[in-house]
């Protein structure tokens, strides 16, 4: 307990990483042919409707700029066709400006600004689709294929080589004016320089470049004014939706988060945490301090900025941003009186249900528990992360930095998958329903501490031959003798929950990688030497790690497969006074010392929510050579907390003096 010999299963279960790096060159060329192959087959569309209905649609088009009063092409293009000169250049400058520019912006979006190419081509692609789409869909005749409105063309004129309609590019579409795609790309290159935040310099050659262009697609007579106005929105729209796909998805709730949220009711709140410590007899913390420790580190805690948003029975929540936060009611500070009147302050914290309509977190600092201390209670709701994962958000705001917390075990899938189908196998002649202990059914709560020397536990358990683990089991159960009397209700045995870590190294600090096994513990008098060999011959399902592989492989599958009302329902069910009766929790230990907004921490208390119908949780956490209990009651079971926890007390400190 507070140690990792029982917070890890025998294998971790892997999440695998996100590949990234640059595009590969292949990918990007095979876009391209594809692109070009639906280019295409549109040209490839019957060509003899397709001529009138053009035909049509750009004497349309004309008529309508006449109307407006907009109609300068004829007169750019007629001055053109008697400039020979400019003439060819015009004719050049359509041809290949617009290409190279495109092609030129992609290859220094992939080598400079890697970030952003993805985001960048998709918007071309999405762009040129749209226009071939309507290129299909709605074909308009260019003015120079059309002379009985006046028009020269200047391509057929010049024989200019490689341009678009000479005859090296016949099989080019002759019926796509709208929309201008020379306009349109350059509009892109244009959009594209402004959001990577090009050199001014480049800027005004592309904006001047977008003016040429303007000008050479009327003045040669290849497209209308109007077609080019037509590209505007092209582009806008291709931009908008290509930052929509590029957009991260929301992150959508995981099925062992959602189990947490299937669970909570009205009585068993589901918010986990702890009570920081401080040593602030040099300087005090106050809530301003917290809150600006917090907002320091808020870009590496997502939970802390996001609330859950649900969308419907069937569909799992997502996680949104929520902006901005109310730290009035996230971060407060109140007064208590010595540590019986903290205790009682976090009873009435746990007691309450975290609001889910804002990031599902809340600290409070508490003054006056003990002179030249201040108190940090930090709760987080269970769908956030596990106790691993809620420590960790908590270190995250301390300093020195966070080490690793993940689990450091080779893979092995082999011997996972045979471990899986032995656990599943043991689960199956495992399940009983036990005895239940006395609950109130309510949310209220009490709350009890107490810290002992790691060294004194690992003592105790060596000179017994057992792990640290089968001694706090072992000292709950006496405890639960001592206080509960058969009477009062008390069973003969007890079955808990102990939560074995199942997070891979480097894994992020949100979701639950923990599954339980559980243990039966033997209640009643007996001597606490005898409790605790038979503790330690039934805690070896801890270290098996068959049960564990098995029960994460059934949490994690049953949210993948089922659906949401029905994965809610098998939370219920499985985690409930049905199956279990409490929760012994431990989380890894730390010999580091850690300081929160400049304090020195000398202490943290775990808080564990009560599962449905279970009235007891306990943690133990290590913390500078300090093994930290929190204890959460229901009163149902025993309304002084503090009388349960001395009993662990004085369990392990009879251990602690009986023979070897």
């Amino acid at each position: 307990m507070g140690t990792h010999e029982a917070v890890t299963a025998q294998d971790a279960a892997l999440t695998p990483g996100v590949a990234g790096g640059r595009p590969r060159a292949r990918n990007e060329l095979l876009l391209g042919l594809a692109l070009f192959a639906v280019y295409s087959l549109v040209t490839m569309l019957p060509q003899q409707g397709r001529r009138q209905a053009a035909r049509d649609h750009g004497a349309a088009l004309f008529r309508l700029e006449q109307a407006l009063r907009i109609d300068i092409e004829p007169t750019l293009n007629g001055w053109l066709a008697h400039q020979p000169a400019l003439r060819v250049l015009a004719d050049y400058e359509y041809a290949i400006t617009y290409v190279a520019s495109a092609l030129a912006l992609l290859t220094w979006l992939l080598l400079r600004h890697p970030e952003r190419y993805r985001t960048a081509r998709n918007a071309f692609v999405m762009l040129n689709l749209a226009g071939l789409a309507c290129f299909a869909l709605f074909p308009v005749m260019p003015p120079r294929l059309m002379p009985d409105l006046g028009f020269v063309d200047t391509v057929r004129g010049g024989r200019t080589w490689g341009s678009w309609g000479s005859p090296m590019v016949e099989h080019a579409d002759r019926v796509a004016a709208v929309p201008s795609l020379h306009m349109a790309w350059t509009l892109w290159v244009g959009v594209e320089l402004v959001r990577v935040k090009a050199k001014r310099w480049v800027q005004w050659l592309n904006a001047g470049h977008i003016l040429v262009t303007l000008y050479v697609i009327l003045a040669t007579a290849n497209h209308y004014l109007l077609d080019a106005a037509a590209a505007v929105p092209f582009v806008v729209a291709a931009g908008y939706a290509a930052e929509r796909v590029a957009r991260p998805p929301a992150p959508r709730v995981q099925g062992p988060d959602a189990f947490f949220l299937s669970v909570e009711t009205p009585a068993a709140p589901q918010q986990a945490g702890g009570v920081i410590m401080l040593d602030t007899s040099r300087a005090e913390v106050g809530r301003a301090d917290l809150v600006r420790v917090i907002q320091e580190r808020l870009p590496g805690l997502p939970r802390f900025r996001q609330r859950l948003v649900r969308r419907g029975r069937w569909r799992r929540p997502v996680w949104h941003d929520h902006d901005p936060i109310d730290w009035a009611w996230h971060v407060t500070e109140r007064r208590v009186d010595g540590m019986a009147g903290l205790r009682a302050a976090v009873a009435e914290l746990q007691s309450e249900r975290l609001p889910l309509d804002r990031p599902p977190w809340r600290m409070v600092v508490m003054k006056g528990a003990e002179p030249g201390r201040t108190a940090v209670v930090y709760l987080m709701h269970h769908v956030v992360a596990d106790g691993v994962g809620i420590v960790a958000q908590a270190v995250y705001l301390m300093e020195p930095p966070p080490d690793d917390l993940g689990a450091r075990f080779p893979r092995r899938p082999l011997r996972k998958a045979l471990a899986t189908v032995i656990g599943l196998g043991q689960l199956a002649t495992a399940v009983t329903r036990p005895e239940p202990l006395p609950s109130s059914g309510t949310s209220d709560r009490r709350f009890s501490t107490m810290h002992l020397p790691l060294a004194t536990v690992r003592d105790v358990g060596r000179r017994h031959g057992a792990r640290v683990t089968d001694v706090v089991l072992c000292a709950v159960a006496g405890a639960l003798t001592r206080v509960v009397s058969e009477e009062g209700g008390r069973p003969g045995t007890c079955r808990v929950a102990v939560p074995l870590m199942m997070r891979p190294p480097g894994s992020a600090m949100v979701g639950n990688h923990t599954t339980a096994v559980m243990v039966d513990l033997p209640l009643g008098k007996m001597a606490e030497t005898d409790r605790l060999a038979l503790i330690a011959e039934r805690s070896r399902v801890l270290r098996s790690g068959t049960r564990a592989q098995a029960a994460w492989f059934v949490m994690w599958q049953a949210g993948r497969v089922m659906p949401a009302p029905l994965h809610a329902r098998f939370a219920r069910m499985s985690y409930s006074g049905r199956f279990l009766q409490g929760t012994v929790s431990s989380l890894p230990a730390s010999d580091r010392r850690l300081r929160l907004a400049g304090a020195p921490l000398t202490a943290v208390y775990p808080i564990v929510p009560l599962a449905p119908g279970a009235p007891f949780a306990i943690a133990g956490l290590g913390v500078a050579r300090e093994l930290c209990f929190g204890l959460s009651l229901d009163p149902g079971l025993a309304d002084d907390a503090d009388a349960l926890m001395d009993a662990v007390h004085d369990v392990i400190e009879e251990l602690g003096d009986g023979p070897e």
